[in-house]
């Protein structure tokens, strides 16, 4: 007996292997600097895990709908509007077991086998698995270091066929913090309506942008913007709540209805009281500030690590505009040892450094940092990684 060739291709997250590894090593007392996690340093708010106690203590253990709690869809619509001047009805949302269940509801519910999904590279490690295990097939759009790896319509446009049915936009970007501005937006979601492709729009980094940027999201520039649009983002980066597993999903109710049956035959419903943390992160006042010192914090460890490996000899960096990662490129080095991942390796045994190889997000040659760490921390991770390097030649 075989497994099914929809599962053939799937590999585990490199992300996850890259925190095992990390936790594995930190077990046996050694002393290593970990850029690999893509998740905030910052505890749960307080207020977040009161709600959630207090949902335990009451009995709110039990099965809810499944396209999540009225109230907690009610909540995301009036935050859509509020934040994103997009207005969704709670039919039109739906709660998922966090953004990576978002994502695949949404490939489930509107591939056909061979279709094609426009997949911007670097990509976050997720998208291609998710849509080749739904029967789709990713088409790699290579955008470029010199150009920031900012998506534009003019890299869409050789790539759409008949058979393009989504395209991807994560912006800020996983891995490269590349932020699209508007007006080059715009003209993506225009290209998209003309040729009537689906956008699936990753939002998980809206609260991260840096240098006095404004976040858009795709959906609000117009009502036929809007039919083509799914919106995704969770919980998880913005209110430090990745172990909950509480994201969503925003698109015209006809897609959403469907998605919510998928849900109720897989899942049934994202945890009813991890629901409840979510609602009260919506709806303390006190979130607002913890989001806000979360983004300047970040902003001054992204100027810091940007400014160390400027420092760092044959090496380029792209300053990222958003998220909570950089993505230095570090090709000559890796040429000398033959892969990016024998590069991380390297940087592992050698100096004691844990980062994530570009080849697991397209981009052969680049590792990805997580800046999600004290400033003591980057500055003692990227000397160790400068050290090690310079050890090359």
């Amino acid at each position: 007996m075989s497994l099914s060739r929809r599962v053939s291709h799937i590999k585990p997250a490199p992300t996850l292997q890259i925190s095992a590894k990390i936790n594995e090593l930190r077990s046996k007392g050694v002393d290593l600097v970990g850029f690999g996690a893509g998740e905030p340093d910052f505890d749960t708010p307080n207020f977040i895990k009161e709600a959630c106690i207090k949902a335990l203590k009451d009995g709110k253990t039990k099965y809810t709908p499944s396209a999540g709690l009225p109230e907690l869809r009610e909540a995301l619509s009036e935050k859509l509007y509020r934040e994103n001047s997009v207005h969704y009805a709670p039919s039109e949302i739906v709660v998922t077991a966090g953004a990576k269940m978002a994502l695949y509801l949404i490939f489930v519910a509107v591939l056909e086998e061979g279709d094609e999904v426009l997949l911007p590279s670097p990509y976050w490690v997720t998208y291609p698995e998710q849509i080749m295990l739904c029967g789709g097939v990713p088409v790699i759009v290579p955008l470029k270091e010199e150009k920031g790896f900012v998506l534009t319509a003019e890299d869409i446009k050789p790539y759409i066929t008949k058979r393009t049915k989504i395209l991807i936009l994560n912006s800020p970007s996983n891995p490269t913090g590349a932020f699209v501005p508007q007006e080059e937006l715009k003209k993506i979601v225009e290209l998209c309506i003309e040729n009537n492709v689906f956008l699936v729009s990753d939002e998980c980094y809206e609260a991260f942008v840096y240098d006095g940027k404004i976040f858009t999201s795709p959906a609000s520039f117009s009502k036929e913007a809007r039919e083509i649009t799914f919106t995704v983002n969770a919980f998880s980066k913005t209110f430090s709540m990745t172990g909950w597993r509480v994201g969503y999903v925003a698109a015209p109710e006809r897609y959403a209805k469907v998605m919510a049956d998928v849900n109720s035959q897989t899942i049934s419903n994202a945890t009813s009281f991890a629901q409840y943390g979510a609602l009260e992160a919506l709806r303390n006042p006190q979130a607002k500030a913890f989001v806000q010192e979360m983004r300047e914090i970040f902003e001054k460890r992204r100027n810091l690590a940007y400014e160390m490996l400027l420092k760092i000899p044959y090496i380029s960096v792209v300053k990222p505009e958003g998220a909570f990662y950089i993505f230095p490129n570090l090709s000559k080095y890796s040429s000398i040892l033959g892969s990016d991942l024998k590069l991380v390796e390297y940087l592992i045994d050698k100096g004691k450094v844990a980062c994530v190889p570009g080849s697991a997000f397209g981009a052969e040659g680049f590792i990805r940092i997580s800046y999600c760490v004290s400033e003591d921390t980057i500055r003692e991770g990227i000397e160790r990684i400068k050290k090690v390097l310079e050890e090359l030649f």
